[in-house]
């Protein structure tokens, strides 16, 4: 009987036949599915979102930060100005209440600079607004020996890359700014700056500017040059939706997580790029005024540089011509950009770039910021 049992009859071939046909017929209806949802744009989701990320946004309670993005090539030559801002956020504030308040103390003894200098030696009282980070050469630390400001001590990104100008690496090095910062839930908005951008106005005015408005700020704007856009990417990109605008962002949270979540907008953005809904929600505009030398130039990397401002340039009526800007004329796309924050008109920009270390000396000695600690360290 047992040798019966283990010799008997296999199943019939043609039930096999039917049974292995099913299960690779299966096998190609679920793999043309995947494959179908992995590059039709309409059904694939181009910005999954990070439950980490969402969670903290969504549930976050406090006092929200701005988290200040420095893209730097190595040092930062002008961390002495943005020590006075990040410091002088405290005694300002002190002082400005003073005024308003129309105190005695500061009216009878008449020493507004004295009070300034005895808060700012104390613990900033603004830092729980603001969060510091830099995205240098790898391998780069900022600490005592390389950063007379302790506000970007330690503060280097811990994994970073070789950013070549004009190549991804510079977009990659922007999303790992954002990443980084993103792991606070405290940061709320955030600021991608350069290592010669200086700030215009002093930390109180800023917080408020730009907390107060729901919407990211992304400069955009038509390009009507021939050499950036490629015809291969008609397909997806068509010509008309084709833009060019600043990398100097500012961006609410909700925009961050979509830039650092995006899995396929940026490894093919040669094919495809599109803005996914959201430009309601957004600014066509940067915070970041810059002038640009749109001198004739061989070569399209040279053309529309921006001018660097020596200190010669940097003169307070400068300053105050950059301040009372309160809208940007876009002459490619016929349009006047009116300069709004939480629907109040208001001048444009916030922070200016490229200024010297020479310059932005002369900014601080001048008072044409609005802001200076004289017990703060400055360069040699």
């Amino acid at each position: 009987m047992t040798k019966k049992k283990l010799l008997s009859s296999p199943p019939k071939l043609n039930h096999l036949s039917w049974f292995f046909c099913k299960m690779f017929t299966n096998f190609l209806l679920l793999l043309c599915l995947l494959v179908y949802l992995q590059f039709n744009p309409q059904h694939h989701n181009r910005f999954p979102h990070d439950p980490s990320f969402s969670s903290s946004y969504e549930n976050f309670q406090g006092t929200p930060k701005i988290a200040f993005l420095f893209l730097a090539r190595h040092r930062l030559p002008l961390d002495f100005l943005w020590d006075n801002f990040f410091r002088v956020c405290v005694s300002l504030s002190f002082s400005s209440h003073l005024i308003s308040s129309g105190s005695w103390l500061l009216h009878f003894l008449s020493f507004e600079h004295y009070v300034s200098d005895i808060f700012c030696g104390l613990q900033n009282a603004d830092a729980d607004k603001f969060s510091v980070h830099v995205h240098s050469e790898p391998g780069f630390v900022l600490n005592e020996t390389t950063t007379d400001s302790e506000f970007f001590h330690g503060r280097q990104l811990n994994k970073s890359v070789q950013v070549v100008w004009g190549e991804p690496t510079m977009i990659e090095a922007e999303k790992l700014l954002l990443e980084a910062a993103l792991h606070d839930p405290a940061n709320q908005r955030f600021v991608l700056l350069s290592d010669s951008c200086v700030p215009l106005y002093d930390f109180s005015y800023t917080y408020s500017y730009i907390m107060s408005s729901p919407k990211s700020f992304v400069d955009s704007f038509v390009d009507e040059s021939t050499g950036r856009y490629d015809p291969d990417m008609s397909a997806t990109i068509p010509r008309s939706k084709w833009r060019k605008g600043s990398q100097w962002v500012t961006l609410v949270r909700k925009h961050a997580e979509l830039v650092v979540n995006d899995n396929f907008v940026y490894p093919i953005f040669k094919k495809y790029c599109k803005m996914n809904e959201v430009e309601h929600e957004v600014e066509r505009r940067t915070l970041t005024y810059t002038l640009w030398d749109s001198s004739p130039a061989k070569d399209w990397r040279q053309m529309w540089h921006p001018v660097t401002f020596n200190q010669p340039d940097a003169a307070p009526q400068k300053i105050k011509e950059i301040k009372g800007i309160n809208h940007v004329h876009y002459e490619s796309g016929h349009r006047t950009e009116w300069c709004r924050v939480a629907n109040i008109y208001s001048s444009c920009f916030l922070f200016a770039r490229k200024f010297s270390q020479g310059a932005a000396l002369r900014l601080l000695n001048d008072g044409a910021l609005g802001f200076h600690d004289p017990e703060a360290a400055l360069p040699a």
